[in-house]
């Protein structure tokens, strides 16, 4: 008497990371997408080490040598303070290098918050529906209700930002979109024949979530993230330039321009350079975002 088949069909799953791969093989043929790699290693790679080798403190100060001019000006060419020096004589290089290292770790912790947490509620209500499902999404409604920046500058306003609370603030405040694009594809994929085989065959609920199901949805929300590390990067810059972001005298690109706008006339390094540094570093992630997201598109299209 032969025995029935107990194992799960892993064919779906599998086929999804195939795409996935698929996706990530095409984008990186692209030329946008490798200019786009290319800067951000480089700068990722000069935010790390450069500080460390270059043996300059960006928090020591040195007032005669302040408001030095960067060295393409032709004033001195002062090759230790190659981007020229702020009001307090401090290395403008190093200051703009330290400021992207604390907005990329924003940035980046803060996405993978919300992904955490806006998949796993999504995730959740798509499989199960029924009133845990109106419970979550009467959550996220009310969620989204509340713009992340007003929600941000009202708890960091009350208290010190360290960062740590501005990354949960951020994560917690931006979680709501996953949400939704995770429930909305959990709730097309629950009904495939590959779930209904599983359940039939006794997988439990939690093993048909993580396994079948969460590896085919992954791959969408990890394009779309690649976006967000950018827009948190913004939105970490601006709560530093209205004072609730990291707190001086650690440098950050918003405590940096928010000093410099008060010498915009005769000494405008200060606020442009870690301007120049977050641009390029939003360009080069948009980049690879757009490069992915034409990609998946292209073959999500073509399937």
């Amino acid at each position: 008497m032969s025995t029935p088949n107990t194992t799960l069909d892993l064919s779906a799953p599998m086929r999804e990371r195939k795409i996935a791969a698929r996706i990530w093989s095409q984008a990186f043929a692209s030329v946008e997408f490798k200019i786009g790699m290319i800067v951000f290693i480089a700068l990722l790679l000069l935010a790390i080490f450069y500080p460390w080798l270059s043996g300059i403190d960006p928090l020591k100060m040195d007032i005669r040598g302040k408001l030095a001019p960067p060295v393409f000006m032709g004033e001195g060419w002062n090759w230790a303070n190659p981007l020229g020096t702020d009001q307090l004589g401090r290395d403008m290089l190093s200051r703009s290098l330290v400021g992207l290292r604390y907005s990329l770790l924003i940035g980046v912790s803060t996405t993978i918050l919300m992904v955490s947490v806006g998949a796993l509620i999504g995730l959740f209500a798509g499989y199960f529906g029924g009133k845990i499902d109106t419970v979550l999404m009467r959550l996220t409604d009310a969620q989204l209700s509340i713009p992340m920046i007003i929600l941000a500058i009202t708890i960091l306003g009350v208290s010190r930002p360290t960062i740590p609370s501005i990354i949960i603030v951020l994560g917690l405040a931006g979680w709501p979109v996953y949400s939704r694009i995770m429930r909305s594809t959990v709730m097309s994929e629950r009904k495939k024949e590959f779930v209904r085989g599983a359940q039939v065959l006794g997988a439990t609920d939690w093993r048909i979530m993580f396994t079948l199901i969460v590896p085919l949805v992954l791959p969408p929300i990890a394009f779309v993230a690649v976006l967000d590390i950018a827009r948190m990067m913004i939105f970490e810059s601006v709560l530093g330039f209205l004072g609730l972001g990291v707190q001086p005298p650690t440098p950050t690109f918003g405590n940096i321009i928010a000093d410099g706008r008060k010498y915009l006339i005769n000494a405008w390094w200060i606020a442009s350079m870690p301007g120049i540094f977050l641009v390029l570093t939003l360009t080069s992630i948009n980049l690879m975002g757009a490069s992915l997201e034409r990609a998946r598109n292209a073959i999500y299209g073509g399937a």
